[in-house]
């Protein structure tokens, strides 16, 4: 497979960390950068998009989505019938994608987060693609994390929010309960190793036991317990569950907006 993957910033830079700790030849991708200080070892590093070329297998779009109306014309030339074109740019649909390159030979969105790098990251997918095609994509996407077909586009935007900006809801949870802690008289430094430790068993645990968090949250809160005085906290009116959902809404409904956007940009 050759890639040619365009941007390589921090989710660019974490797939492609992904996918060499999972075993690929890195002589099979090329980036274009052109602030990259330098490429992983192995990997092509080019200041602007190659021309004259053999077409390549895929093309990876891992820019910024406000970058879209300059740079894609450029890269048309580049996404031909051999061509699957890969986009992880938020709010980018995919009638605008296939308004800029109508010769590929199919187009999928992409949407995962910077655990990609640790091949620990949950990512959506909703495409153009012939069977052939999609199961090449999820040979692709195996060694970067849970890759889930989505039943229609629509559903991207709340993927994006939940997948793609989710670690940022769960990093700022991690540093609450730190700053509660601190607040209640531990010291701050051990608070953060603490909660950290914490949240990463959890979620270990979590990802292997049979049981659903919510279950799992129960079977830890004894009735009359220290762990169920602390729930019934986040239980009382169900703060915590309309807390996450407006936290979800927010960030799905900034994705629409730039939806609007990139279709207005053309």
């Amino acid at each position: 497979m050759r890639m040619l993957q365009i941007g390589c910033g921090n989710m660019g830079g974490a797939m492609l960390a992904g996918w060499l700790a999972g075993g690929m030849a890195a002589d099979g991708f090329t980036v274009v950068d052109p602030v990259l200080a330098e490429a992983p070892p192995g990997v092509r590093l080019l200041r602007q998009a190659p021309s004259g070329e053999a077409p390549f297998d895929m093309l990876l779009l891992g820019f910024k989505p406000q970058q879209f109306a300059q740079i894609a014309p450029g890269l048309e030339p580049l996404a031909g019938e051999g061509t699957v074109v890969l986009s992880v740019l938020a709010g980018v649909e995919l009638a605008t994608l296939r308004a800029r390159f109508p010769r590929a030979r199919g187009i999928v969105r992409v949407m995962p987060n910077l655990a990609a790098a640790l091949g620990k990251s949950p990512i959506g997918l909703v495409g153009e693609v012939d069977e052939a095609d999609r199961a090449a994509v999820d040979r692709l996407m195996a060694p970067l994390g849970q890759a889930e077909w989505l039943v229609d586009e629509e559903t991207m935007h709340l993927v994006t929010a939940l997948a793609g900006s989710g670690p940022a809801f769960v990093y700022r949870m991690i540093d609450a309960l730190a700053a509660g802690a601190a607040a209640l008289g531990l010291p701050r430094d051990q608070a953060d190793r603490l909660a950290l430790s914490m949240v990463e068993g959890a979620a270990a645990l979590a990802a292997t036991s049979p049981h659903s968090p919510g279950e799992l949250a129960d079977r830890v809160a004894s009735p009359g317990g220290v762990t169920r005085a602390g729930m019934n906290v986040l239980d009382a009116e169900n703060r915590l569950l309309a807390l996450m959902t407006d936290t979800l809404r927010a960030a799905r409904d900034r994705n629409i907006e730039m939806a609007e956007e990139a279709r207005a940009a053309g």
